[in-house]
């Protein structure tokens, strides 16, 4: 499944667990030689919520949250485990999401509004090595060039910057820099972001564990915080994020960030282990 092409390898493990799955994202994530994925997905039973998800990216890490990952494993549980619901939870390691149905096809549902809770700000929790109690629109040197950076959790860390072009970027040699940057002890996720106009973005991004992907749905919600945070867009508004597969509509609040978009199915299969 996918959403707007950040694609992931699903397993249905309600009934049967799967071992080892560092070893299996690493195999089956490779483009050339096997299915092919940002990373592989397992939805478990979970005590508290829905269903639970567990994701891991293609060097075999695994992920605190991902956000079009979550929309993908709620139309799982809508479409294939039969929990025929408006409103779903699905726990992760960044805690219980709800999910609500906002559009249905043919009795499948096709996408969700997610609730993404509040934007981490401050640095110790991003983790992220500055001072103060924000970052934003603060100077951090990479490979020898200063970049203005705003820093932001969504339940994993993001370094947001505003830039002219983002096509124009030679991201595979910039986006390891900042991933692996000192600044960030955990590694972090990049977002490249021009401002086409009022509560409208265009971002590429480049997430630790995976590289450059098509899209990151908490990676656009990082980028709609950081724009308010440098009067580029509105609070408790819609902002549109273009992204490489597709948009995002993301609604930055004091309560929460919810971000609504499309899950879609792309195959159905089975693999030997």
């Amino acid at each position: 499944m996918h959403g707007i092409g950040n694609d992931y390898i699903y397993f249905d493990c309600f009934d049967e667990p799967i071992k080892n799955p560092k070893k299996l994202a690493i195999k089956l994530s490779d483009r050339h030689f096997a299915v092919g994925g940002d990373g592989v997905i397992l939805v478990e039973r979970s005590e508290k919520a829905d269903g639970k998800m567990r994701m891991f990216n293609a060097d075999g890490s695994e992920g605190k949250m991902c956000g079009n990952g979550v929309r993908c494993v709620g139309k799982l549980l809508y479409d294939v485990r039969g929990i025929r619901k408006n409103t779903l939870t699905v726990e992760t390691k960044s805690g219980v999401k709800t999910l609500n149905v906002v559009r249905k096809r043919g009795g499948k549902a096709t996408a969700f509004t997610v609730d993404m809770g509040k934007a981490v700000l401050r640095p110790e929790k991003i983790p992220a090595l500055f001072e103060g109690d924000r970052i934003v629109d603060h100077p951090l040197l990479v490979d020898g060039t200063a970049y203005r950076v705003t820093c932001v959790s969504m339940g994993n860390p993001h370094c947001v910057v505003f830039c002219k072009d983002p096509d124009a970027l030679g991201l595979e040699t910039l986006g390891p820099k900042f991933e692996n940057h000192p600044a960030f002890p955990e590694r972090v996720n990049t977002e490249f972001v021009q401002v086409i106009g009022k509560n409208e973005l265009k971002m590429r991004v480049w997430e630790r564990g995976s590289g450059e992907t098509w899209a990151c749905g908490t990676g656009a919600c990082a980028v709609a915080v950081a724009a308010v945070l440098n009067g580029c867009a509105e609070k408790d508004a819609d902002i549109l994020v273009h992204l490489k597969g597709g948009d995002l509509v993301i609604r930055y609040t004091d309560r929460a960030v919810f971000m609504t978009g499309p899950a879609e199915l792309a195959f159905v299969g089975s693999v030997d282990l």
